[in-house]
Order: structure tokens, then sequence, then C-alpha cells
């Protein structure tokens, strides 16, 4: 079974240190969801995982498969089983969408896949994703709807197959229909034994693909690494038991999050 291990992952972006000793293993097949304030570290523990230049490592040590991680390149990240789902997908005018998608899974297999075999992998991708199939034939993200963005995300996790797939608030911007549906296709993968490491400040998603674990990461470092009833705890009081129970000054905090619970947030969400 594979593992992602690391162990004491330090890591600065611009001078600024986010991560300050991250300890975290995550086997393959685990749905782990990864919970804290904004700015505290969870964004980025991600983006050096998947390689990320704007982040250096300068400490500590991550391995999946008993291969270094960061002695490789994203490409070599991705053929080893990893996958990034990102917050906010990049648009790219002129990069056709399903040319880019056949691209990257051309790039992790062992030979390249013919024209057949891919539209027919899109096609069942996009029907299971509700997608409409012309926005294979659209630049990539330009002009897509947050939503879209964030389901054509899911759509490349699906066609590349990844051993464990890391998703950034893959479900903000995404209506209560948008969530149910990726959240189909991550708990259809999670049957095949991937493993997911998932931030969201959304419980509805949680709701609806139940982790296994729960982390919380504040300060820069795992503070919680527990069951997912850590989940509800945080969504009715938020983060204020970090502090009082646990003896933890919350740095940065922004925008009283010790007040503001998941479920608020995805409430107001599904008004809107």
């Amino acid at each position: 079974m594979s593992k992602l291990i690391i162990k004491n992952l330090h890591a600065e972006v611009d001078g600024k240190e986010i991560l300050k000793g991250i300890d975290l293993e995550i086997n393959e097949g685990e749905t782990v969801a990864i919970l804290g304030p904004n700015g505290h570290g969870k964004s980025t523990l991600l983006n050096v995982i998947m390689g990320h230049p704007k982040y250096v490592v300068t400490q500590g040590t991550v391995f999946f498969d008993d291969k270094d991680v960061l002695s490789l390149t994203t490409d070599e990240r991705a053929k080893l089983g990893l996958f990034l789902g990102m917050q906010n997908p990049s648009e790219i005018p002129g990069v056709i969408n399903s040319d880019f998608l056949r691209a990257a899974v051309n790039a992790k297999g062992e030979k390249p896949i013919s024209t057949y075999q891919f539209y027919k992998l899109l096609d069942g991708a996009t029907k299971e994703l509700k997608m409409p199939f012309d926005l294979a034939t659209r630049s990539l993200n330009e002009g897509f709807s947050g939503g879209e963005k964030k389901r054509n995300e899911i759509l490349q996790m699906l066609l590349l197959q990844p051993k464990i797939a890391m998703l950034d608030e893959i479900d903000s911007g995404l209506d209560v229909d948008a969530i149910q549906i990726v959240a189909d296709a991550i708990k259809k993968e999670k049957e095949k034994g991937v493993g997911f490491l998932v931030i969201s400040h959304y419980a509805r998603l949680f709701d609806l693909i139940q982790p296994t674990r729960a982390v919380v990461i504040v300060n820069g470092k795992v503070v919680i690494d527990g069951g997912p009833e850590t989940i509800k705890r945080i969504d009715q009081t938020g983060y204020e038991f970090i502090k009082t129970e646990l003896g933890i000054e919350i740095q940065k905090e922004e925008n009283a999050m010790n007040t503001v619970s998941i479920g608020s947030c995805a409430v107001k969400e599904a008004i809107k």
C-alpha cells in the first residue's frame, strides 16, 4: 500500500516561513480532512507536496512509495500517483482543454493513448460529472465559471487516476447540486482505493465524503490528528478550543475565525 510520509517539513514563500515542522502520514485509501484557520499553511502544504516553485522547502522530508518527493519535478510527482486539484485554476488561452487533458494522460502513461480510447474516457468522465462535453473544445478554463473550473479539476483527477488526490477547496464556487456531484465522484474513487487530502471550510462536503481522519493545522504545524468527530466540533464551536484546551495561541487569525463555523459558511453559500 502506498504511503505519503511527511517529516519535520518547513517551507517559506517570499522569505516568510509558513510551514514550521509538519509531521503527517497518509495511507492510500484514507480520506483526510485538512482544517485550520486561514493563512496557517493548509494550501501551502499541498503546494509544497506537488512542487509549486513559489514555495521553498528549508527543512524536512516528503517520501511517497519510498521515493524522495522533494527531489522530483512536478510531472515526476504526478507520475508517482500524486494529484493536486487547485483552489484557483489558471486560465490558459489558446490551449484546448481536451488537448491539455490528453497530454496529461499521455505524460503519465507508458504509451500514448489512442484518440478513440481518450474520447471514450473523456465522454464517460464528463457524463459522470454532468459537464457539457463542449467544455472539452474550449480553451483551458478560459471563460469557465468558478464551478466549471472546479469540476474540470475533478475531471483531470478522474482521467489521471492518482493514488493520492489532494483537493484544495474544490467545493468553493459550487452550488448544492454541483457539490453533490463532486462528492459522488470522490466517493467512487475512494471505493477504488484512492487516498484523499481535502481542504474545505464547508461542513457539507465533509458530511458527504465522510473523512476517516481530521488534521488541524495551526501556526504552520499539525496540532490535532484525530477522528472525524473533530470536524463536527470545529463546525459547532470554531477554533477557540485550540487556545483554551491546548494552550496554543493562534497567530494571524483573520476575521475572527474562532467564531465562524464551517457549517455557517456552507449555509451562507447555499443561500446565495
